[in-house]
């Protein structure tokens, strides 16, 4: 988009672009949303950043009426896989604030001062003031929605002083951590929990979500209906629980109980990859929307999503024990591993009681000793010892080309299972399924013959929208 572009989604007020780019006005000092409520400024006043943080990092504050910082994220960086892509999607999962720029870098595979010039060139903001924005934001949830003291919410928000917090909400939000608090109208959450809100753009089809999570629920692990999803966390510093529901138009409901809150802004992004939150369907639905047999799918149901998770390690390890088995008899197995080898919960609540085992615990595993195949056994150890290794990674950051092509070589690992992963690990939006059963009874039932080249990019939607027509008979 050029500026003239971005200023007429100003004025329209239209909520897509809401975290694609930000608007900072120069008679005022403060930058928003596209969708600020507040009347338009003259164009010559206008300023355009791709981030937050360059607004920050221009003298910008954040707007009080619109909140900007808590904007969705934008599209891009779950599409795109270059390296900037790739770094937004690491930087967002916390990793500059656990491992700093270096830790980014090395995940990436690029010097230090390569990641530094391309993210800046692109973004007009380094990976350091993209984290501190992140943190600013993570700091003003846990200031209005608890009653910790401040003093713990600077640390937990990754802040290394009060100093530095103290100076980082005035400079951003225009007031001190103390008055924000005095002046927040939310009700603060229950003691051990935290009460969020996950925007995201509409519309969205949250119901057709929670009944695929549902059906495919590990019991100890996860606990779901048609309106609620629960499940057990495993973080960088500790363990947690979320849950999620739909919430207020245009947001879902989101509770966590975190062991250590330095995990949540992690947590926050690996449940917003989970259902998708960020994508932006419009596009979506212009390309699958142009196939005839598509376009009536695509029509009723715009606002379909394509399921991720939470941890790229599990989805690869419960990829493989679905392989020949129907969902009702993987999630059996799913059961019986979690249950043999799975971490208990310090503090279970109800049925969550365990979190999945890790790749270091199942690569040590006898593969005799698995209550299936000795073939898959054997797939799954090894998949597990090459994830535990680092040689194969599945994190936000992965490379999604190299990613498959390692898996493809793992044995009993093939091109199906690999695009498996690829589409909900790394949440590729073009992972077309080879050969898959669903796919193809759904187009015997329309009628029509793959035409898989016609849904590029998207062949990820695509697959969505078609399983989906066979759940509805079911």
């Amino acid at each position: 988009m050029d500026d003239g572009q971005r200023y007429q989604a100003a004025v329209s007020k239209d909520a897509r672009f809401d975290g694609v780019f930000f608007i900072a006005v120069a008679s005022t000092g403060i930058y928003c949303r596209p969708s600020c409520p507040a009347i338009t400024p003259k164009h010559a006043n206008m300023r355009f950043y791709r981030s937050a943080a360059a607004a920050q990092e221009a003298g910008f504050r954040a707007c009080k009426r619109c909140r900007p910082d808590a904007s969705p994220g934008s599209p891009e960086w779950n599409i795109r896989a270059d390296v900037v892509g790739r770094a937004m999607r690491l930087i967002s999962d916390g990793v500059v604030d656990r491992d700093g720029v270096a830790g980014l870098a090395s995940r990436l595979g690029y010097e230090q001062r390569q990641v530094r010039r391309v993210i800046s060139a692109e973004l007009g903001a380094g990976p350091l003031a993209i984290a501190r924005a992140q943190r600013a934001q993570t700091a003003r949830v846990l200031t209005e929605t608890t009653r910790l003291p401040l003093s713990e919410i600077a640390f937990a928000a990754g802040f290394t002083s009060i100093r530095q917090f103290n100076a980082t909400m005035r400079e951003v939000f225009a007031v001190t951590p103390g008055e924000m608090r005095a002046k927040s109208r939310h009700v603060p959450s229950a003691p051990g929990t935290l009460s969020l809100r996950l925007a995201y753009r509409t519309p969205i089809d949250l119901d057709r979500m929670f009944r695929f999570l549902a059906t495919r629920a590990i019991p100890g692990i996860e606990s779901a209906s048609v309106r609620e999803y629960r499940r057990t966390l495993l973080l960088p510093h500790g363990t947690g629980i979320v849950t999620l529901t739909a919430g207020a138009p245009g947001y879902v409901a989101c509770e966590l109980r975190l062991a250590d809150l330095r995990d949540l802004t992690t947590a926050v992004q690996r449940c917003r990859r989970l259902l998708d939150l960020d994508a932006d369907t419009s596009p979506i639905c212009d390309v699958l929307g142009k196939d005839p047999l598509l376009a009536p799918l695509v029509a009723a149901c715009p606002g379909r999503r394509v399921p991720g998770h939470v941890d790229g390690d599990e989805l690869a390890v419960r990829a493989v024990l679905g392989q020949q088995v129907s969902v009702a008899a993987a999630r059996r197995l799913g059961a019986r591993l979690v249950a043999a080898y799975g971490k208990p919960l310090e503090q279970p609540d109800g049925d969550l009681t365990h979190c999945f085992p890790s790749s270091a615990t199942l690569a040590s595993v006898d593969p005799g000793d698995l209550p299936m195949p000795g073939s898959r056994a054997r797939a799954l150890v090894g998949l597990a010892a090459a994830l535990a290794s680092s040689d194969l990674s599945l994190d936000p950051g992965a490379d999604r080309e190299r990613a498959f092509a390692q898996l493809v070589t793992l044995p009993g690992i093939g091109p199906w299972t690999a695009s498996y992963i690829s589409m909900r690990a790394l949440s590729d939006p073009d992972a077309g399924l080879p050969g898959d059963a669903g796919v193809r009874e759904a187009l015997v039932r329309l009628g029509g013959t793959l035409t898989e080249s016609n849904w590029c990019p998207w062949r990820s939607y695509a697959v969505q929208h078609l399983w989906a027509l066979l759940e509805e008979d079911r």
